[in-house]
């Protein structure tokens, strides 16, 4: 039996970013993938999305700009789209495994556990002193009578047809963000929404006017609404739901993702997992000494992204070498919605602390600026939570809400006041976050 120090169980995020740092070591390593080498982001996440999203974004904005200095809006060709983007991310995966052999060995396959240092890929077992498991998650897909005709964010992503009408059942980010997408691309769509809101982990006052400019645009958002079933008629489909039926050409599922535990059988060692993936400690460890798990299959609270993984990659690493001791602390996280407006947030939401009073909330409206005038942007706003005089939480609606949350997370970081930040930094002015001084209280 082949033996290695370590044995990376997947090769996303969490996992490429400890495998090119074990690469600097003498340490013999294994990394197992049992889908595309490089994992979600890359290959069918937030990378192909951002890139679309770039065509999207300016087809919006322009018709925004309509009777404003723009005569005739942009208009997106879906196939020539997806024809580019193919072109870019179709060798990913294949030059990331590259880039992992120069220094690892690799396997194809899904590993399943056979003891605390055993695993077994294809049939083979491989021995290590470590097991690192960063298997991620996978769409979740309703159990629903006809949820064969489910489309995944995956399968919308390389999507070489654009259908007329679209159904998208979920309100969480990547539904709103596909919504965002195929809508530019002039899709007919309906959201079905199984509560009364969307987007929950942003402010609601927020997250309002994303929907009312979406609204605007056509959208169609339905609350409360559980879906039953979906059928077949007349060449395109039925989502029968407790509140009626609604047709369509094509449906797609986004009502949240899931740990990729199934195929691992932790149940054989004994490895801790809840709903949310796997159980670790301060140190990433599981219940079992020697084996760790890292990335989206951890169970945490903090938002399951791609910096977040490699943070962990990067931490599990120094503690491992033996350069880092101390628990696992987690920074000041940004995370954000690339619908068109963006909504973004960074530490404490103002809606959980509105009702109390160590707490301070200001709102400041962008849209008047010369900048956010001239792209007729007239969602924008900002909100800052203060506690002891201290910035600690930050969101923005509007055409570049991620922009200017991000511009603010290092002052939340550090703790640093308006004072502070106006002694050591002048930005570019006129430009995106340029009156970060003027902003903090």
């Amino acid at each position: 039996m082949i033996r290695y120090d370590e044995i990376l169980i997947g090769s996303g995020p969490a996992a490429y970013k400890l495998s090119n740092l074990l690469a600097k070591t003498d340490h013999r390593v294994l990394v197992i993938e049992g889908n595309q080498f490089g994992g979600t982001c890359p290959n069918y996440g937030c990378e192909p999305k951002i890139f679309l999203a770039g065509a999207a974004r300016a087809v919006i904005q322009s018709q925004q700009l309509v009777g404003r200095g723009i005569s005739h809006p942009a208009v997106l060709d879906w196939h020539q789209l997806m024809q580019t983007k193919l072109h870019r991310f179709n060798s990913w995966p294949a030059e990331t495994k590259a880039n992992i052999e120069r220094t690892h060995d690799t396997i194809s396959g899904y590993a399943s556990l056979v003891d605390k240092h055993i695993v077994r890929v294809n049939g083979v077992n491989y021995e290590g002193e470590r097991i690192i498991i960063a298997t991620g998650q996978s769409p979740v897909v309703l159990p629903i009578i006809g949820n064969e005709y489910l489309h995944t964010s995956t399968e919308v992503l390389s999507l070489k047809d654009l259908p007329s009408r679209i159904i998208i059942i979920g309100g969480g980010i990547v539904a709103m963000e596909l919504a965002t997408l195929v809508a530019a691309a002039g899709a007919k769509v309906t959201m079905l929404i199984h509560s009364n809101r969307i987007l929950r982990a942003f402010p609601s006052q927020d997250v309002q006017k994303v929907v009312a400019a979406m609204e605007a645009r056509g959208i169609r958002f339905e609350y409360n609404v559980t879906p039953e079933a979906i059928e077949t008629a007349d060449g395109g489909f039925i989502v029968q739901t407790d509140h009626g039926s609604f047709p369509t050409d094509y449906v797609i599922g986004a009502t949240g993702r899931r740990p990729n535990l199934d195929r691992l059988h932790l149940e054989r060692v004994g490895i801790k997992i809840d709903h949310q993936g796997i159980i670790v400690d301060e140190h990433l460890m599981t219940n079992i000494p020697g084996i760790y798990a890292v990335g989206d299959v951890v169970s945490r609270s903090e938002p399951k992204l791609t910096p977040v993984a490699e943070f962990e990659g990067q931490y599990l690493f120094d503690y491992l070498m033996g350069q880092e001791k101390a628990p696992i602390k987690y920074p000041v996280i940004g995370q954000a919605t690339f619908s068109f407006p963006e909504v973004a947030l960074a530490g404490v939401n103002p809606d959980q602390v509105i009702e109390d009073s160590a707490y301070q909330i200001h709102h400041q409206s962008l849209k008047y600026g010369s900048l956010k005038a001239g792209e007729n942007d007239q969602t924008s706003e900002l909100t800052l939570v203060y506690h002891d005089d201290h910035l600690v939480g930050v969101s923005a609606v509007g055409d570049h809400a991620a922009d200017e949350v991000n511009y603010l997370i290092p002052m939340i970081g550090l703790k640093i006041s308006r004072k502070q930040y106006q002694q050591v930094a002048i930005g570019i002015y006129p430009a995106l976050g340029d009156n970060v001084g003027n902003w903090l209280k």
